[in-house]
């Protein structure tokens, strides 16, 4: 799939394209659309009577969907938070007809190489974070009036960042003399307030990433957007997701394992396991990136990806 800004190929592609085992004429969501490098896969093995639902809340990457498929009749774009998926669905008529749905979660490439979206530390841009620039507020307006006691939750729970009273209280200090609203602003703060270094990690990583994660909500919209993929399943119906975070693989890794187990029912109670119906199961184990596509894309090294099938 090439793009005329950005040349991006998912992480553990294969892997999770085979994950969905697509049928022709099957139905399939890709709650995540990005660039459209998974739906273009998904849209190779369809027939003319498959159909896919393609959802991004980034106005970016929608309109990267409706020209790359604008003129075939089995794609649908919709601009949306994949918290939506279910009401979605069944706005289309196919609840209870989707034979898998793909996410892809976190922050995408191609948000990540554009300096104007502010995700990135890497490269000077506005400290913005939102993957839908038209909603919500900004990281900079966010850090211009939170207070420190929430923001060191944010970086402790959300970053796992050790440091996080110090980057806190430096960030607080400075924004009282002066506004912070650019990314290179914010990772110098970050960086003067760390007092010792990881040699292989910018000092600013796990705070950018906590930021980030609460401007848009990832985990709670994360559990909302499980729960509605699963609603939404036919029998025989797959959920492929990719994570990037542990604080993501582990809720992930959870619904799934929770679902799988099926109804946990008193012990003394006198049903045979055999008559307690399980509708998911767990489809192999968790996939990581091979060697050869840690060495092709570092980014790759936190991604986790674990499936789900309906069976009843």
């Amino acid at each position: 799939m090439s793009d005329t800004d950005f040349q991006h190929r998912p992480v553990l592609f294969d892997e999770a394209i085979a994950a969905l085992a697509i049928k022709p004429a099957g139905v399939y969501v890709d709650g995540t659309f990005g660039r459209g490098g998974h739906s273009g896969a998904i849209m190779q093995q369809l027939s003319d009577k498959g159909r896919l639902l393609a959802l991004d809340q980034d106005p970016e990457a929608v309109e990267a969907g409706r020209q790359m498929f604008a003129d075939d009749p089995r794609f649908d774009m919709v601009q949306c938070n994949f918290e939506s998926l279910a009401d979605v669905v069944a706005g289309k008529g196919l609840a209870g007809k989707v034979d898998g749905v793909l996410l892809d979660i976190g922050v995408s490439s191609p948000q990540l190489d554009d300096a104007s979206r502010g995700f990135s530390f890497m490269r000077p841009g506005p400290l913005d974070m939102r993957m839908n620039p038209q909603a919500g507020e900004s990281a900079a307006d966010w850090l211009a009036r939170v207070s420190e006691y929430d923001l060191t939750s944010v970086l402790m729970h959300l970053g796992e960042e050790k440091f996080a009273r110090r980057i806190a209280s430096a960030i607080v200090k400075v924004r009282q003399e002066r506004p912070i609203t650019d990314t290179g602003q914010l990772a110098k703060i970050i960086e003067e307030a760390v007092p010792v270094r990881d040699r292989h990690k910018h000092p600013a990583t796990k705070s950018f990433q906590a930021i980030r994660i609460h401007i848009n909500r990832e985990l709670e919209v994360l559990k909302a957007g499980l729960q509605a993929a699963v609603d939404v399943l036919a029998i025989g119906g797959r959920l492929a997701v990719i994570s990037f975070h542990s604080l993501e693989d582990r809720i992930v890794k959870r619904f799934m394992r929770d679902l799988a187990k099926g109804p946990q029912l008193p012990k003394d109670l006198p049903i045979m396991d055999a008559d307690i119906k399980q509708p998911f199961k767990l489809v192999g184990k968790a996939i990581k990136p091979s060697k050869a596509e840690l060495a092709e894309n570092p980014r790759a090294r936190s991604s986790v990806l674990r499936v789900l099938e309906r069976i009843s």
